[in-house]
């Protein structure tokens, strides 16, 4: 009997198979680690971000593949919402857009989802490694014949969790065009002065962050390596080139507004003292001091742009994803690779690169989806979709 292959079962590869299994077709899913899913479930450890509730333009003009757009248009934030809802799981809306399921977790997310998949016939195999050709089994090596396969390995980040890019030189050496890797939503590496470690773990709030044209809002924490956050991470494909960051302590304030605060200070205060009467948190004198020391006169426009020296992003392995991958050139339309029919792939394996709020997730579910119905059409089959 025929059957659909997907290796990987992270959100892309279940989509797609969601979909094929939706179609009727046998799937079998292969997943290398013990259990599915493994980085979707980490993520969801703080609360599962699974969209962001915008407008299409707005939300799709997140991501730097404009190829992307038609699948977020046939699967974005309102069929996102949808989905979970369709599995069981409520979805509430945080104050700044962001989606989450009720219950936070990725868990309960995720077992339904399975459920609703074996339910269809779906088979899932774990401890099977992809190699290229074969697959490494608990059983020794063992090699399939699918009718059509969807990739879904993911991209070169969080290798510990299934994500590590092993697949890279084996699709090069069948033809299939890769970008490099390099990290995207991940920390900046700041070689700071002994002074700040005191306040290592503080957090900046309140802040609007800038680098080579981009912009901001949101919080970062200090740390032994240099700064991590959620602010930081829609900058990192200007700092990823080399761009310079700076920081607007006071993003609320003009300058003049700023000067006249600072105009009623006592002058013979110590400078820390004098900053920390503007209103900043310990982490933020701190990061004045380390920063822009000797204060300068015109100080309203120093902490209106706070430059920060810094010496690149984090090592790759801790970003939480990455740009680079399998490139449009090297896909069709149906993200068939044109180098190999009747296979096809989705997920993080692809070059598009978005900031952390839903958009991982999301494009994830979207092009997984957009592969599994061009893989039901590959088979000749009518699809009807989740």
């Amino acid at each position: 009997m025929s059957f659909a292959l997907v290796i990987g079962a992270g959100p892309a590869g279940l989509m797609a198979a969601d979909v094929l299994a939706s179609a009727g077709h046998k799937v079998v899913v292969v997943e290398g680690k013990p259990s599915p899913a493994r980085k979707f479930l980490m993520a969801g450890k703080s609360g599962l971000n699974v969209t962001k509730a915008e407008g299409l333009a707005a939300f799709a003009a997140h991501y730097d593949a404009g190829w992307l757009a038609p699948m977020l248009a046939a699967f974005g934030p309102d069929q996102v919402q949808a989905w979970c809802k369709g599995l069981g799981q409520d979805v509430f809306m945080g104050s700044s857009g962001r989606v989450f399921p009720v219950a936070m977790k990725a868990s309960p997310l995720l077992r339904a989802w399975l459920t609703r998949l074996a339910a269809m016939g779906g088979e899932l195999r774990t401890r099977w490694r992809w190699n290229g050709d074969t697959f490494d089994t608990p059983d020794g090596v063992q090699a399939l014949h699918p009718a059509v396969t969807v990739l879904a390995l993911g991209g070169g980040s969080w290798a510990r969790l299934g994500s590590d890019a092993a697949w890279v030189p084996w699709l090069r050496a069948k033809g299939v065009e890769v970008a490099d890797f390099q990290p995207s939503n991940v920390g900046l590496r700041v070689d700071w002065s002994p002074h700040m470690a005191r306040v290592y773990g503080q957090p900046l709030k309140s802040i609007a962050l800038r680098a080579e044209g981009l912009l901001s809002r949101g919080e970062v924490v200090i740390g032994a390596k240099g700064i991590e956050g959620g602010g930081l991470y829609p900058l990192t494909p200007a700092l990823r080139m080399g761009a310079r960051l700076s920081i607007d302590l006071f993003p609320d304030l003009t300058p003049d507004a700023l000067q006249s605060r600072i105009s009623k200070l006592r002058h013979e205060d110590s400078a820390p003292n004098r900053l920390r009467k503007l209103g900043l948190s310990p982490a933020a004198v701190a990061l004045v001091m380390e920063c822009a020391r000797p204060l300068p006169a015109e100080l309203a426009k120093r902490l209106k742009s706070l430059p920060i020296a810094h010496a690149g992003l984090r090592p790759i392995d801790e970003a939480i994803s990455t740009a680079g991958g399998i490139t449009r050139a090297a896909l069709t339309d149906d993200l068939e690779l044109r180098s190999l029919p009747g296979t096809f792939a989705c997920g993080e394996m692809l070059d598009w690169d978005a900031p952390t709020g839903g958009y991982l997730l999301t494009a994830c579910l979207a092009t997984g989806r957009h592969a599994g119905l061009a893989a039901v059409r590959y088979l000749g089959k009518p699809a009807t979709t989740p």
